[in-house]
């Protein structure tokens, strides 16, 4: 009986919590969508909202709506005009003080992670910690700059160091180069291994070697 029941369970629980995830997001931007909705109608006269409140019951219609406002912004974002544009309005937020400073933190870590030619997340590696002797999974983010670099002797990495089974937070460390393993596995297997806390481990790829110091 145990034996079916733990099959059942690795079944469902992997479908289940799939289901869950998309259903979370989908309502998430249904939300939106709906709160846009209710925004246009209270501007507008009330004949016009009828329509309105139709389109808020469509189920999944936030969804499409955030990707033609992704795509659309996109295209707005790659053309002269649009990138004109963009330019005047993070002038306007540079002069906000508070908002300032949080716009520039965000856009900082968000072009870092998600710009084509960064080296943010692109290197699986070992490390030890939090102690000697005891070794985790990081990704390379990059090498120390400014003022920290400085101070530092000799080759560092950047090296961020996820939380497990949650990888969106997490620890950054600087350390020499020379301590750190470099991984044949992707950074796809390597967040897997890390989500899964050890129990889905990547296949056995090119032998690992330490990444040698430089001077």
């Amino acid at each position: 009986m145990k034996k079916y029941l733990l099959a059942g369970l690795l079944v469902w629980l992997p479908l289940t919590l799939t289901v869950w995830v998309l259903t979370s997001v989908l309502g998430v931007l249904d939300g939106v969508f709906g709160w846009f909705i209710s925004a246009t109608q209270a501007v507008l006269p009330m004949a016009a909202t009828a329509p309105l409140e139709a389109l808020r019951h469509i189920p999944g219609l936030g969804v499409i709506v955030t990707l033609v406002a992704l795509l659309l912004t996109g295209v707005f974002a790659t053309n002269i005009v649009g990138q004109w544009w963009l330019k005047q309005g993070s002038r306007l937020l540079n002069r906000i003080p508070i908002v300032k400073s949080i716009y520039n933190s965000i856009k900082q870590v968000s072009d870092t992670l998600f710009s084509s030619s960064g080296n943010a997340f692109r290197e699986a590696v070992l490390v030890q910690y939090p102690r000697e002797g005891s070794w985790t999974i990081a990704f390379v983010t990059g090498k120390p700059g400014g003022e920290a670099a400085h101070h530092l002797v000799g080759e560092y990495l950047s090296l961020y160091v996820p939380t497990t089974p949650n990888p969106t937070s997490g620890f950054f460390l600087m350390v020499p180069r020379r301590d750190v393993i470099e991984l044949a596995m992707s950074v796809d297997e390597a967040l897997k291994y890390v989500i899964s806390m050890g129990v889905v481990a990547p296949p056995m790829g090119a032998v690992a070697e330490v990444i040698p110091a430089r001077n």
